[in-house]
This record gives structure tokens, C-alpha cells and sequence, in this order.
């Protein structure tokens, strides 16, 4: 353990030793097993949300509108703090490492704390009935080591944009099914001229890691191998990086400096102006692009390098429980209300994203917009967010891999660098 880490640990320790000798804040049992976290007295009568803002116009409604349909239903307040995606990591660790951890937490990982016995896992908090419904993929995804502790919000899976007046212009039929279909159809999109690029590329910070997944997927590659070992640098990932930099240095088909290229401000943005040929998007930026109808697109499966069955990357973010004395029935009543279709639907619908449950895939079956995510999204690969070490592995990824795709990157060495960091956890 860090001492980062055994200091969120004290502090979590001492904060419930002063709860149960002040005698507040206890009462609700844990329901269907588990640790319920201490506490046998007074029922709560408030928990608190700590949540990531997705958007600006849907997010903070949403959780209003959900505090007051949980208090009615309840009788227990729920406050709730919404947080930039920007800001939410830092806040949210400052809260745990002084010992105010929220008793509900929307982030993207969920391991280390898991690995501390800071969290509920699913069989104290969740009914069975909601557990059964979760697509299985986000089940996986949220267990560490044989108990699920990270319960998924929404999701969202990647697949291939690509630019319907500069395919035809440049005389290309159909979208790229294999790596050389896609280098030929770059090129000529590049060839235009007029500050066109056949690809936009974010290796940049903000999601390095994303953009690296789901090009190392497709051609047989991933972050750790079947035995549950690193696999950063192997033949297939060291090979999907040097295509990654030939794109970018040799064959000149992406934006100048993609290895610092963000997705949101950089990529996507150079495909909504009509500047890009192809980039790799998700639901969220189909929504923008419809709003702005500024350009024709569609939307394909990945290429892969050897012609076979494309993979896609997907993405969960979670809501997690910390255990905090008579906190459990609480908790467990947030969870039976978030997963009612209604609710969890709703708020997926509303920022753009995709399901995390089967009931949800068959509501959403309906929308054609949807289909090339949906007929993926129940065998999605995802990074390995069960693995505490992670966090640790993404930041250093999202910092340095950039580098390997500039004139002077050796992808060899930047991935044997990366594998290095991540074997002995620094």
C-alpha cells in the first residue's frame, strides 16, 4: 500500500471511530451481506452524492430531480455536489484523505479504494435483481478480485467517424474495414489539400490511453495478457504504435502534433469543421454534430489490421459506496432507485451516452443512431479498471505515449518504459 493510500486509510479509520463514539450518523443495517460498516443506532437522515458533471445542461438536473424522488421515496436527504470532470479527481481524493469521504462517489475508477476496504461491495448495497439486469462486461469491469465494488452509471463504446463529402471528393466508396484500407483512404483525403488531414489523431493527455486501446484491440493486442500480467509492450502493442507514428511522421495524414492533440478541443473539433476525414468518436459527439449539422457523416466499425471481426473500446464510469457507520440501507435504497429504468435511462438518454443494463439495451434498440454501439457494446473491451494499479498506468500513459508518435518516438521504447512503471507499481 502507498503511504498516500495508508493515509486515506487512517483517516477514514479515525473518522469512523468519531462517528460511532459521538453516536451519530449510524443505524441503517447492510442488506443481501456484506460489511455494513459499523453502526446499529439512529436511522440517517441524510448521505451525499459527490458527482461528475457531463454536461452542463442535463447533469445537475438530473441528480436535483433524482434527490427529491429519493427523499419522498425515502424520507432521507440526499445532498448532492456536482464537479467538473477537470476537478473532480483532486477534490474528491482530498475529501477521502481527510477523512469526509462522500457516501457516494461518481468516477471513473474504483480499485484502490476497493483494495483498501474503503467500499461496499455489491452484495451488501445492491439488490439482486439490478445486479442480474447490469450488462455483464460492466459487472467485470467493476469486481476486484471476486466481488463487484464499482457499479456502473452510464457507458459509452468508440467506433470510426468519417466525413461522407470528403469520402466522395476523394473517390473512396466505402469506409476502411482493414489498417491498409484506412492508410489508402487517409492519404487521398490528405491529398485535397485546403488544410484537410485524412485522420485526426488525439494522442494528447486528456485520453491518450482511449485512443491507444481501441487501434491495440484491433489488432490483437491489449493491456494486460491472460494470466493477468502487464502486456504494455508486446508485439502487438509495439506494432500498433509504430502505425500509430507512421501515420502521423511518414505518411503525414494526421494534424500536426497529435501526441498533443486532446480529443474534445482538438480532434473532434477538427473533424466538426469539416477539416478531417476521420476521427474515432462515441455517441456524445454524434449529438453535437446533429445539433450543429455542419457536416454529413457516418459512423463504422473499426478497421483492423488483418481484415477480422472489429473490437471496440468502452468506457464506464462508476458509483461507488463508501462504508460509513449506518450508512448501508441508505445506500442500498439510492441504488434500487438510480437503476429503475426511469431514472438510469434518463439520465443516460439525456448526456448522449449508452446503457449499462439489459433492460436498457432493449429500450435503446430502437434508435438506428445508436446500432453500431449497441451491437458491440455487450462484448466491449474495456481497460483494466479492476486492477488498483491502474490509475497509476493510465496517468502514465496519458503523459508519455504521446511522444512515441512524434519525429524523434521510439514506440519500442516508450511502451518498454511503460511496462516497467507498471510491473513494479511506480
Amino acid at each position: 500500500m502507498t503511504s498516500a493510500r495508508m493515509t486515506v486509510v487512517a483517516a477514514l479509520g479515525a473518522a469512523a471511530l468519531t462517528l460511532t463514539a459521538c453516536g451519530g450518523g449510524s443505524g441503517a443495517d447492510s442488506s443481501g451481506g456484506g460489511d455494513s460498516g459499523g453502526g446499529d443506532g439512529g436511522k440517517v437522515t441524510s448521505i451525499k452524492l459527490v458527482a461528475a458533471e457531463y454536461s452542463k445542461t442535463n447533469t445537475a438536473k438530473f441528480w436535483d430531480d433524482f434527490a427529491k424522488a429519493y427523499e419522498t421515496k425515502t424520507g432521507i436527504k440526499l445532498e448532492v455536489q456536482v464537479i467538473s470532470w477537470t476537478d473532480i479527481d483532486q477534490q474528491s481524493s482530498t475529501m477521502i484523505q481527510n477523512g469526509s469521504p462522500p457516501d457516494i462517489l461518481n468516477l471513473n475508477v474504483y480499485a484502490s479504494y476497493a483494495a483498501d476496504g474503503l467500499l461496499y461491495d455489491a452484495d451488501a448495497v445492491l439488490s439482486p435483481d439490478v445486479k442480474t439486469d447490469l450488462i455483464d462486461a460492466f459487472v467485470d469491469s467493476g469486481t476486484f478480485e471476486g466481488k463487484m465494488y464499482g457499479m456502473p452509471d452510464l457507458s459509452s463504446a468508440r467506433a470510426l467517424f468519417y466525413n461522407k463529402d470528403l469520402f466522395a471528393k476523394a473517390g473512396i466508396a466505402r469506409p476502411p474495414t482493414t489498417w491498409a484500407e484506412f492508410t489508402d483512404a487517409a492519404k487521398k483525403i490528405t491529398a485535397l489539400g485546403n488544410g484537410v488531414v485524412g485522420y485526426a489523431m488525439p494522442m494528447g493527455p486528456e485520453e491518450a490511453q482511449a485512443e491507444f486501446s481501441i487501434w491495440l484491440f484491433n489488432n490483437g493486442g491489449d493491456w494486460k495478457s491472460g494470466d493477468d500480467a502487464w502486456s504494455i509492450n508486446s508485439p502487438e502493442n509495439v506494432q500498433t504504435l509504430e502505425f500509430l507514428k507512421k501515420l502521423a511522421v511518414e505518411d503525414k495524414v494526421t494534424q500536426n502534433n497529435p501526441g498533443r492533440t486532446n480529443r474534445t478541443d482538438g480532434a473532434f473539433s477538427l473533424f466538426g469543421s469539416g477539416k478531417a476525414g476521420m476521427v474515432v468518436g462515441f455517441s456524445p459527439l454524434s449529438a453535437t454534430l446533429d445539433e450543429d449539422k455542419s457536416i454529413d457523416y457516418g459512423v463504422a466499425p473499426m478497421p483492423t489490421n488483418d481484415g477480422g471481426e472489429p473490437q471496440t473500446y468502452g468506457v464506464t464510469d462508476y458509483l461507488m459506496a463508501f462504508k460509513k457507520p449506518g450508512n448501508a440501507a441508505a445506500v442500498k435504497a439510492f441504488y434500487d432507485l438510480y437503476y429503475q429504468p426511469e431514472q438510469v435511462n434518463t439520465f443516460i438518454k439525456a448526456e448522449g451516452f449508452l446503457p449499462v443494463t439489459e433492460s436498457g439495451l432493449a429500450e435503446f434498440a430502437s434508435d438506428e443512431s445508436l446500432k453500431v454501439y449497441l451491437d458491440t457494446l455487450p462484448n466491449v473491451h474495456l481497460t483494466p479498471t479492476d486492477d488498483p494499479e491502474w490509475d497509476t498506468v493510465k496517468l502514465a500513459v496519458q503523459q508519455n505515449i504521446g511522444a512515441a508518435v512524434g519525429p524523434d518516438g521510439d514506440p519500442q521504447a516508450v511502451l518498454d518504459k511503460l511496462q516497467e512503471q507498471a510491473e513494479s507499481g511506480s
